[in-house]
Order: structure tokens, then C-alpha cells, then sequence
């Protein structure tokens, strides 16, 4: 029996490779780059099964010369890049990797929050200069962070995740969310409206899917709420957060800085992003970690088994 096809859009780790290429045979070799439009359209047109990535658009356009695809693996927990309504009329499954990113995401949040409250990046730059004079008590004065309240806009696993790490910062945690969440023993986490959190948080993350209620959830009304020392963060999505808003919320100091990890024209950044030294900006670091990835690659190959053996995937969207 010959081998089924695969497609995947890029470069994924060399143990998931090697996976790959034991199980199927791969329509052309992925490279580690943005897959051309022409790549896509045949990728797409001859495989049986597609991983592709966030950064990928998967419309009703390119779906059309799908005629033989019966699963697209979003390499993402999110899977805001598909027309999910477009694959399903087509008898296309789509599947995301859920749960194996939580930990690696909330880590980063706090690398994020950590760095910008004590201005981290800011001395690691100076440093590097070879200009810095020595120890003095006004130097690259932070915040604090143990004691201090934060807020979470998205109360599901990664939010859950951030929160509990707060505990041993000794942070009250109020959350915005659908549904209250449980706290855990010993913990008092609280339920409120977006505005209260933005009021009274220290330090805000997000940790909201990209919909159309979220897009620009964070925009120039919302961050004149928060306080004038408060932080924002966002490991969740670019366009959760008005770009524009945030470079005028930071210039002004209407709040005291950000940490982001995704942006809202990726890989673009709005103009004057980068000159601000009250931000930390990282390259969508989330889930990277070596760990992490391979995870993701496995639950990526556990559906397309699952699929084209005839059964229900693990992970399929709705």
C-alpha cells in the first residue's frame, strides 16, 4: 500500500520529522520560512493530510483545490488562521493541540512580567554597552512584584496556569472570564468585570482566543482605565490589543509599560513599538520550548492517524 501524503508548511522539530518521513510521504520538503503562495495551493491540492501553523491562512480559497485532503493538524492550540465553517462543509477535519503549550505559555508570561517590572532588558542593553558606571541607588529603579494584584482576562487553562504561579508571589488575582473558575485550596481568586480589572490590577495578561468580541479587547478607552504603574502583557494574541493605542498608552505613560510576545500585524510592529523602552518585546516565544514543540507535533500525527484510519480525532474543533 503506498504511504499517504503529507503536506506541512514548515520545518518542525527534527524527532517529528523523522516521524513524518517513517509514516508518510511528504508531498515536497517544508522549509523554515513562510511557505509561498504556490506552495501552499499545492500542498494543499495533493496531500491527504496538512500541519500547518497559525501564521497560515487556511480560507474557502485555498480549501477549494483541497480535493483529496481529509484533515487540516493546526500546529496551535488557537486555530484562528482557518475557516473552520469552509473545512467542515468540505469534509475536512481540523485539529488543534490543546493543553500541551499551558505550562510553557504561563512560564513565559511570568519571563515577560518578571522582565519589565524590574527593567531587565533595559540592563542587559546597558551592560552589553560597556558604558555602565557601577551600582547606584537610583539605577533602573522597577517595581514590585510580590504583594502587587493581577489581573487575568481569560480565565481558561493558560490564565489558570499564570494564576497559580502568582501564588507564591503572594498576588490577589482577580480574573475576567465567561465563568467563574474554582479556585484552588487555599487560594482566593475572584471573579469580576473586565472594568474592575483593568482598574485595579498591577500587572494585566491576557489569555483570550482571537474572536470578534476579542479583537481590539484592549484599546485606547481600556487602557486609560488601568493605573498609571500598572503593566499589560499579551501571550495570547496580536490583536487582542489595539497596537496603535498601546504605542500612545506607553508614550504618554498612561501605564507604566508592557511585555508582549505577539502583535497585531505579525510579524510587523506598529511604528514606534520598538523605540519604547518601557516594553519588552519577544518573538512569539510562547510554546517554544524544545519539549513543547515535539508535543505538539505528536498530537499533530496522533489525529492524522486517527483520521485516515477512519476514526474520530483526539482533537477535533468545532
Amino acid at each position: 500500500m503506498p504511504r499517504p501524503i503529507l503536506y506541512t508548511t514548515r520545518v518542525l522539530p527534527e524527532a517529528i520529522m523523522t516521524a513524518i518521513r517513517d509514516r508518510y510521504a511528504l508531498i515536497m520538503e517544508p522549509a523554515d520560512r513562510a511557505p509561498t503562495a504556490d506552495e501552499l495551493q499545492r500542498g494543499f491540492a495533493g496531500a491527504d493530510a496538512v500541519i500547518t501553523t497559525l501564521a497560515e491562512r487556511v480560507d474557502e480559497t485555498l480549501l477549494a483545490h483541497a480535493t483529496r485532503l481529509k484533515i487540516v493538524a493546526n500546529f496551535a492550540v488557537g486555530y484562528n488562521n482557518i475557516d473552520v465553517a469552509a473545512a467542515t462543509r468540505r469534509g475536512i477535519v481540523v485539529t488543534n493541540t490543546p493543553d500541551v503549550l499551558t505550562d510553557a505559555t504561563a512560564d513565559l508570561t511570568w519571563a515577560l512580567l518578571l522582565a519589565v517590572a524590574r527593567r531587565a532588558v533595559e540592563g542587559d542593553r546597558w551592560i552589553r554597552t560597556g558604558h555602565w558606571p557601577g551600582w547606584t541607588p537610583t539605577q533602573l529603579l522597577g517595581s514590585d512584584v510580590t504583594g502587587k494584584t493581577l489581573g487575568i482576562v481569560g480565565m481558561g487553562r493558560i490564565g489558570q496556569a499564570v494564576a497559580q504561579r502568582a501564588a507564591g508571589f503572594r498576588m490577589p488575582i482577580l480574573y475576567m472570564s465567561r465563568t467563574a473558575c474554582p479556585s484552588p485550596p487555599g487560594i482566593s481568586w475572584t471573579h469580576c468585570s473586565l472594568d474592575v480589572v483593568l482598574a485595579q490590577s498591577d500587572f494585566l495578561s491576557l489569555h483570550v482566543p482571537l474572536t470578534n468580541e476579542t479583537r481590539h479587547l484592549i484599546g485606547a478607552r481600556e487602557l486609560a482605565r488601568m493605573k498609571p504603574s500598572a503593566f499589560l502583557l499579551n501571550t495570547s494574541r496580536g490583536p487582542v490589543v489595539d497596537e496603535a493605542a498601546l504605542v500612545s498608552a506607553l508614550t504618554q505613560r498612561t501605564i507604566a509599560g508592557a511585555g508582549l510576545d505577539v502583535y497585531e500585524q505579525e510579524p510587523a510592529l506598529h511604528p514606534g513599538l520598538a523605540a519604547l523602552p518601557n516594553v519588552v518585546l519577544l518573538p512569539h516565544l510562547g510554546s517554544a520550548t524544545l519539549e513543547t514543540r515535539i508535543n505538539m507535533g505528536r498530537i499533530c500525527l496522533e489525529n492524522i492517524a486517527a483520521v485516515l484510519n477512519g476514526s474520530p480525532a483526539p482533537n477535533q474543533v468545532r
